[in-house]
């Protein structure tokens, strides 16, 4: 059997605060395989945040285990081995798009030549070709995000890590951009890690949904999606696409009844 891309065994995670103890994290077990794309989703402060930034190295558990292609997350990060895209899109103003793409090609050091042929492909791949010499605050807010993916994808990271990218949007523009990214990740068989608060966009956009409960987080529930990878956005008129819905609905009300 192929060992899972992500690993975490019995993670728990506190932090010292001034007014005392946050336990934000306890004993999260998770397999997350190659080419998955997995949701979290849970309400504020449930921890799904958190458990992203520490698949990345950005926070430190307490206690328990976790490992990125079967090194440490800090290891992993030393090598690359994920995008991570905010929840703004965080995008320098006084850069252009593809100057805000190439950033992180500049920062390791590719050669002109290619930092050129990898900002052309990414930004073919989110579907922003004729933009590279815009500035941010000429697009809008969902092509803002759209180049905040490009960045995020241009180092062919086999990971990607991505923390509410599409919460601030509106629903329509929202829409579109879930269609998009389910075709980004049919074309790139990434491994992504999305956090939501969205039941529809969890269910339309994952093979496997994490449920997780209130502070300190846990997993109430963890589905395996049975729908198909090719999904048209009507989809989600569908009976499977409802029960399963209902199902996430019902790990939401467990973690705060178990609570």
């Amino acid at each position: 059997m192929t060992p899972a891309t992500i690993t975490a065994r019995n993670l728990d995670l506190t932090f010292e605060t001034n007014d005392g103890p946050v336990h934000a994290l306890k004993d999260v077990s998770l397999d997350i395989n190659k080419g998955d794309f997995v949701s979290f989703i849970g309400p504020s402060g449930c921890g799904k945040t958190t458990f992203l930034r520490c698949i990345a190295g950005l926070e430190q558990p307490t206690s328990g285990d976790i490992s990125v292609n079967g090194m440490t997350p800090d290891a992993a990060r030393m090598a690359r081995a994920y995008g991570y895209v905010f929840q703004a899109a965080g995008l320098y103003p006084w850069r252009t798009i593809g100057g805000n793409i190439r950033l992180p090609l500049e920062i390791m050091g590719f050669s002109k030549a290619e930092m050129a042929d990898r900002v052309a492909h990414v930004m073919d791949l989110v579907d922003l070709n004729g933009f590279e010499k815009k500035f941010p605050w000429q697009l809008s807010g969902g092509m803002q995000q759209r180049a905040s993916i490009a960045r995020a994808l241009a180092f062919d990271a086999d990971i990607l890590l991505m923390d509410e990218p599409f919460g601030a949007l509106d629903e329509i523009v929202r829409d579109h951009l879930n269609e998009q990214l389910l075709k980004l990740w049919a074309r790139t068989e990434k491994t992504i890690g999305f956090v939501t608060h969205s039941i529809p966009e969890a269910v339309y956009l994952s093979t496997k949904i994490v449920v997780m409960s209130p502070r300190p987080g846990r997993i109430t529930d963890i589905i395996e999606s049975p729908l198909p990878r090719d999904r048209p956005l009507n989809i989600r008129d569908s009976a499977e696409f409802i029960n399963i819905a209902h199902r996430v609905r019902d790990g939401l009300r467990s973690g705060h009844v178990d609570d």
